[in-house]
C-alpha cells in the first residue's frame, strides 16, 4: 500500500489533507507538535482502512525531523507522497519583531520543509518515484504588514520547490507548491482578511498535486484565489 507523510497534520490543512490521502487510499504518516491532537486525527484516519502513524515532531528540530522520519519510513516504507504543510506566523511591524520571533517563522515555515525534504528524499529518488508537495501560500506572491517574516518563508518554499524542481528533473519525482489565499483556519485571525476558502478546499488541491497532476507540471506553483 502506498504511504504519505504530512507535516502539521494535528489540525486545519493538515489534517485535512491527511484525511484526504486517506480517503484515496494512503496510509499516513503524521507529524505535528501536539501529541493529542494527532491522536485525534489518526483515529479518524483509521476509519478508512488504513493505517495512521501519529509521530510528534517539532520540523524545526533536525534531530526530531530524522527520527520522525526513519520510523516514517520503517513502518510505513517509502513515501509516494510528501506533504511539508507545517506552518506558523507572528504578526509585528519589522521594528518590534524580536530576532527569535523572526527566526521562528522561518524555521517552521521554510527550514523545516528543508528538513523534511531532506530525510525522506534519498530513499524517494531510489524508488525513482514519488510527489514533494510544499504549502506556500498567496504571501509567496505579494507582501503583507506586520507579516514579513511569514512573507519572506513562503515566498522561499516557492524558490526551494523551484531548485528542487531543476534537481529531480529525470528521477521520476516531482515537486509542486500550492499557494492558498485566506482560508478558514486559526492562522487566520488577526490578519484582517476574510475567509475565501476552507481547509477541505485546499486539501483537494493538494490531493491533485500529489496524486492526479501531471508530471509536467513539476515545479508548478498552484494560485487558490476562492470561489
Amino acid at each position: 500500500m502506498s504511504a504519505a507523510v504530512v507535516t502539521g497534520a494535528s489540525r486545519g490543512i493538515g489534517r485535512a489533507t491527511a484525511l484526504a490521502l486517506a480517503r484515496r487510499g494512503l496510509d499516513v504518516a503524521l507529524l505535528a507538535r501536539t501529541e493529542s491532537d494527532l491522536d485525534v486525527v489518526a483515529a479518524e484516519i483509521s476509519q478508512h482502512g488504513v493505517r495512521a502513524l501519529p509521530l510528534r515532531c517539532d520540523v524545526t528540530s533536525a534531530h526530531e525531523v530524522t527520527a520522525a522520519c526513519a520510523r516514517a519510513l520503517d513502518e510505513l516504507g517509502t513515501p509516494r507522497v510528501v506533504v511539508n504543510n507545517a506552518g506558523m506566523i507572528r504578526r509585528a511591524p519589522v521594528h518590534e519583531m524580536s530576532l527569535e520571533e523572526f527566526r521562528l517563522v522561518l524555521d517552521t515555515n521554510l527550514t523545516g520543509t528543508f528538513l523534511v525534504t531532506r530525510a525522506l528524499l534519498p530513499s524517494m529518488l531510489a524508488a525513482r518515484q514519488g510527489r514533494v508537495i510544499q504549502m506556500a501560500s498567496i504571501s509567496s506572491t505579494l507582501g503583507s504588514a506586520r507579516a514579513s517574516a511569514y512573507c519572506a518563508a513562503k515566498w522561499g518554499v516557492v524558490g526551494f520547490t523551484k531548485s528542487l524542481a531543476e534537481e529531480l528533473r529525470g528521477t521520476g519525482l516531482c515537486t509542486m507548491s500550492i499557494l492558498p489565499g485566506s482560508v478558514d483556519t486559526a492562522m487566520l485571525q488577526g490578519s484582517g482578511f476574510s475567509p475565501q476558502m476552507t481547509a477541505d478546499d485546499v486539501a483537494r488541491a493538494v490531493v491533485f498535486a500529489a496524486l492526479d497532476a501531471p508530471p509536467a507540471m513539476n515545479g508548478s506553483s498552484i494560485d487558490l484565489f476562492g470561489a
